[in-house]
């Protein structure tokens, strides 16, 4: 990593993550949530959770509802609501897939999409319910954008995930 990308990184940091000393000298982290459009219950499992999602999702506009949509190409978007995702997924022809030896004795592991015509053959497909299942169950956010900057279709998207450490 190169000094200008780990500036940058350190920057994103900072906009997200504030200390505060106490009068018993204890240093508090504090993590601002820049994040829009958020239901009441999306700001209280960012609120719970804002230590351990990444500063993206923590400033990301949320996505409630399959109507809703960016309001500039190249826009980042998180969304729990699995209405959203299945829109997202359909509008490219993806489907829900795992990798084959992620698993965790017979639950899903690394979770993932099939796009045509990006090489999924070592991706093994799954069933929507089984893909939001394990979704719910480990209480991710499906990070994405619909188009890019350029104004064309984007099939960007990251699984954020409240048990996973970031950087």
């Amino acid at each position: 990593m190169s000094n200008e990308t780990k500036g940058k990184k350190g920057t994103k940091e900072r906009d997200s993550k504030q200390t505060e000393k106490s009068a018993t000298s204890e240093t508090k982290t504090y993590y601002e949530i820049k994040a829009e459009n958020l239901t009441p219950e999306e700001r209280e499992f960012l609120e719970k959770y804002a230590g351990k999602l990444s500063p993206t999702t923590l400033r990301a506009t949320w996505i409630n509802d399959p109507n809703e949509h960016e309001d500039s190409p190249g826009q980042t978007l998180a969304t729990q609501n699995p209405e959203v995702i299945k829109r997202w997924a359909k509008e490219r022809q993806a489907v829900p897939a795992t990798v084959p030896g992620t698993e965790h004795g017979d639950h899903l592991g690394v979770l993932t999409f099939d796009f045509p015509g990006y090489g999924g053959q070592k991706l093994q497909q799954v069933s929507w319910d089984e893909w939001l299942k394990t979704f719910k169950k480990r209480k991710l956010v499906f990070l994405f954008q619909e188009h890019m900057k350029n104004g064309k279709q984007s099939n960007f998207f990251h699984l954020d995930s409240p048990s996973r450490e970031h950087d």
